[in-house]
């Protein structure tokens, strides 16, 4: 895993259930205010969830929120 997708994936566990904006990811991520695009956090995120996949298949973990971000399901 990378830093930026072991930062992402700490903040989404920090908050499951809890929907986090792109540019929240970017800032935790990156640790500044990032000016580059927040779509950014879409390759990491797609990244991170085929590593996931491999230990966990036919989990999915993480959420995208259309418009707004992507969010930790947690378990029901």
């Amino acid at each position: 895993m990378t830093p930026s997708e072991f930062a992402l994936l700490g903040t989404l566990m920090r908050g499951p259930g809890r929907v986090f904006p792109r540019a929240v990811l970017m800032d935790r991520m990156q640790g500044y205010q990032f000016a580059g695009y927040e779509r950014t956090v879409d390759s990491h995120i797609k990244n991170l969830r085929k590593k996931i996949s491999l230990c966990l298949p036919d989990q999915v973990l993480i959420q995208s929120v259309y418009g707004i971000g992507y969010k930790l399901i947690t378990a029901s």
